[in-house]
């Protein structure tokens, strides 16, 4: 059984169809890439994927259960968690802090019982620590933990956002254009950390416009062009797919 099953999925914002008839499966254990020009409905699918907007038509099976519809935090609570093209911090905040904040998803610890400093808060509190310092360490940011956001370089707040949905233990994340913005030496590093993320048990979907990125991290690609699918397969075939090449130089003549 696939972990995600998309069916028929569609979303129109008046006339236009943004994602259109979209049918695809993610297999638990793989890194899928999901490209497609500017314009071709990749945001849009993961804004219906994680709850953002719901579906005008079509189903969204998560791990055997129907999640179409459902609101963001009860879909990041089953493990589907997203990050965004824009790196949303806490910027006053350190890394380190940063990432407790995105564990709040799975602490036990609620309001009242963090306030009065009961032992379950407390214990609570030590494991999301030690959880938060391992993830900075996957990420290569252990030595970083102190430091603002803000002060971090542009490579390090991807990483850094990265460690925060992780914290949300996930079983399925959603990278919405993960090395964007970074020099090539900052790129390869990412795709190595994703590779180790993998390892770990964590089924990535990519949306990327780095081809040489996607196509050497991912294990398979499906390419959308105006919300409707074109293309499936492995990298070497989605390369030299000629409706996907035709996609994008058209939208490059655009």
């Amino acid at each position: 059984m696939a972990l995600l099953e998309v069916n028929h999925l569609s979303k129109y914002f008046g006339g236009l169809a943004a994602v259109n008839d979209l049918s695809m499966e993610v297999k638990e254990g793989e890194i899928l890439g999901f490209i497609g020009p500017n314009g071709a409905g990749k945001t849009t699918f993961f804004n219906l994927l994680s709850g953002v907007f719901s579906p005008t038509k079509g189903k969204i099976v998560f791990q055997g259960a129907d999640i179409t519809g459902l609101k963001p935090h009860s879909i990041a609570a089953k493990g589907l968690v997203r990050t965004f093209q824009a790196t949303i911090l806490f910027k006053d905040s350190t890394a380190l802090e940063n990432v407790v904040i995105g564990h709040h998803l799975h602490s036990k610890a609620g309001f009242w019982g963090s306030l009065f400093g009961t032992g379950w808060a407390r214990r609570d509190k030590d494991k999301i620590e030690k959880s938060s310092l391992e993830l900075l360490q996957l990420m290569g940011l252990a030595d970083l933990k102190d430091e603002l956001a803000k002060n971090l370089p542009h490579g390090h707040q991807r990483a850094l956002g990265v460690a925060m949905a992780l914290a949300a233990e996930p079983k399925l994340l959603l990278l919405d254009e993960p090395v964007t913005g970074m020099n090539p030496g900052e790129t390869i590093l990412m795709v190595n950390k994703l590779r180790g993320i993998r390892d770990r048990g964590v089924t990535m979907v990519v949306v990327e416009h780095d081809m040489k990125a996607v196509m050497g991290l991912s294990d398979r690609i499906v390419a959308v062009s105006y919300g409707k699918k074109i293309a499936e397969g492995l990298p070497h075939e989605i390369r030299e797919n000629k409706d996907v090449i035709e996609a994008y130089l058209g939208a490059e003549e655009e």
